[in-house]
C-alpha cells in the first residue's frame, strides 16, 4: 500500500523512507506556535522544564488573538506573560505590536508566508489544521507538547490513515469553501474523519481560491481530522510567491503528491450540487440546505473568525451589503481577521458600506467565536456566524444557539432578519 500526501511529509521529516498507518514516529518541526490561550501554561511547562531557550527563534510564532485587545485584567496578564517571553527569548514572530501588526493568527500567519508547502507544523490550537490548504502538514496539540516543542523543535506523532475527499465540478453561485466542508461534515458526522487526515483532490480544486481552501482545512477537524490538506498547484504556488517572495525564489519548499492505493476510503462531492448550507444547533454536522430554513428568526450575525475573517470574506460580505441595511433588532458584527484585511477593507471602502449598512465594525480578534468577547449571546439569543463552533454555549449562555454558516448566507440572514440566501435580499 501506498502513502498519503501527509504519510509522506511526516516520514520526510522524520528521517524516513516511509511510515504506515499507527506507526509512532518522532519528526522535527517547521514551525511551532501558540496563541493567548495556549501559550501561557506551557511557558509555565518551558519553565518548570529548566529550559534555557527556545530551540528557534525564528520557527517559533507566537500570537495573541482569543482575547484581544484586552477585555479584563486576566486577559491582559495572559498576554503580558506571552510578551515578556517573546522579548527574553528574542522571538522573531510576535504578533501583536507595531509593524506586524495583530489580528488572528490563523489569518496573519499564512499572509506573513511563515508557511510553504511541505512543512510540518504544530499550534497549540486546534484549527492549526488551516495551514493544510497550503500543502503542509498542520495540526494541533496540547500547550505541554508545545513547551517540549518550543524546546526540541520536534514532537511526537500516530500516523494517521487517510480520507481521500475528490472534489469534481464548479460550485454554484455563492458557494463558497464553508459550504463545501459544511457539507462534507454533514455527510459523515464530527466524528467521521477521526485520527485520519482528509486529502482534497480532483478537478474541482482548480475552482477554489486560497482563501477558500485554508476554510476548508480550518474545519477539518470539526469532523475529527487530524489534518486537512490541499495538493500544490498553481493556485498554491501563486500565493506563496505573493506572501513570501524570497523563499518561493529559491525553491525553498518540497511538494508531495499521494500514491494512488494508498487511502482507506474515498468520498466524492460534485460541487455542482452542493447547496448554500447551514449547520444548526449545537454540532457542525446538524447541516441543511438553507433554502429549507426559513423560520428560524435571529437575533446576531457574526462574519469574521480564523475561518471567515479574510480579505476574500470581507470582500463579498461588502459587495453582497452594499446598498442593503441590517433588518430592525438584529446586529451584525463583522471582524476583519487581521490588520491587513482591516486596512485593505478601510482602502477599498468596504469598511464604509458596513458601516451605512448598519453593522458593527471590530479590530480584529477571536472575540465572539468562543464566547470570549465582542459579540456575547444572552439566554434565547440566535446567532447566525461565519465561525467554526455551534457548540451548546460556545458563544454565550448555555441556552443560546449558534447557525454556521458562509458569508452570503451570513449577510443575506442579516439583511432579511431571519436564516436567508442571497436571492431573498
Amino acid at each position: 500500500m501506498g502513502m498519503t500526501m501527509t504519510q509522506k511529509i511526516l516520514a520526510d521529516h522524520a528521517g524516513l523512507k516511509e511510515v504506515r498507518a499507527g506507526d509512532l514516529i518522532e519528526a522535527r518541526l517547521d514551525k511551532v506556535l501558540g496563541n493567548d490561550v495556549t501559550t501561557p501554561p506551557a511557558i509555565n511547562v518551558f519553565k518548570n522544564m529548566g529550559a534555557d531557550d527556545v530551540f528557534d527563534k525564528d520557527r517559533v510564532i507566537m500570537v495573541p488573538d482569543h482575547f484581544t485587545p484586552n477585555k479584563d485584567i486576566k486577559s491582559a496578564e495572559l498576554c503580558k506573560c506571552m510578551r515578556c517571553f517573546a522579548k527574553e527569548h528574542d522571538i522573531t514572530n510576535y504578533f501583536e505590536l507595531g509593524q506586524k501588526g495583530m489580528g488572528i493568527e490563523h489569518v496573519i500567519i499564512p499572509d506573513n508566508g511563515l508557511i510553504l508547502p511541505g512543512d510540518a507544523i504544530i499550534g497549540a490550537d486546534s484549527h492549526t489544521c488551516t495551514y493544510g490548504a497550503l500543502g503542509a502538514f498542520a495540526t494541533g496539540v496540547g500547550s505541554t507538547d508545545l513547551a517540549c516543542a518550543m524546546v526540541s523543535g520536534s514532537t511526537w506523532f500516530k500516523v494517521p490513515d487517510g480520507i481521500k475527499v475528490v472534489l469534481k465540478g464548479i460550485p454554484g453561485p455563492y458557494v463558497t469553501g464553508k459550504d463545501i466542508i459544511l457539507h462534507l461534515i454533514g455527510m459523515i458526522g464530527v466524528d467521521g474523519a477521526l485520527y485520519k487526515s482528509l486529502e482534497f483532490t480532483g478537478d474541482g480544486v482548480a475552482s477554489i481560491s486560497m482563501d477558500q481552501r485554508l476554510t476548508i482545512s480550518n474545519m477539518a477537524i470539526e469532523c475529527g481530522a487530524k489534518n486537512g490538506i490541499f495538493p500544490v498547484d498553481e493556485v498554491t504556488l501563486n500565493y506563496i510567491s505573493v506572501t513570501n517572495p524570497s523563499r518561493f525564489s529559491k525553491g525553498e519548499y518540497k511538494t508531495y503528491e499521494a500514491d494512488e492505493d494508498a487511502y482507506e476510503s474515498t468520498i466524492e462531492i460534485d460541487l455542482a450540487e452542493v447547496p448554500l448550507t447551514v449547520a444548526l444547533p449545537h454540532l457542525p454536522s446538524n447541516t441543511r440546505a438553507a433554502k429549507d430554513v426559513k423560520d428560524m428568526k435571529i437575533d446576531q450575525v457574526v462574519i469574521g473568525s480564523c475561518t471567515n475573517g479574510r480579505e476574500e470574506d470581507i470582500k463579498t460580505a461588502a459587495e453582497l451589503f452594499k446598498g442593503k441595511k441590517v433588518a430592525d433588532g438584529v446586529r451584525c458584527i463583522v471582524i476583519p481577521g487581521s490588520q491587513r484585511v482591516y486596512r485593505k477593507a478601510l482602502d477599498e471602502g468596504w469598511l464604509a458600506v458596513f458601516d451605512d449598512a448598519g453593522c458593527v465594525i471590530s479590530t480584529p480578534t477571536c472575540g465572539p467565536c468562543l464566547g470570549g468577547h465582542m459579540g456575547i449571546l444572552a439566554e434565547g439569543e440566535r446567532c447566525v456566524s461565519t465561525t467554526n463552533r455551534n457548540f451548546v454555549g460556545r458563544m454565550g449562555h448555555v441556552k443560546s444557539e449558534v447557525i454556521l454558516s458562509g458569508v452570503p448566507v451570513a449577510v443575506a440572514s442579516a439583511v432579511v432578519g431571519r436564516v436567508a440566501t442571497p436571492d431573498e435580499m
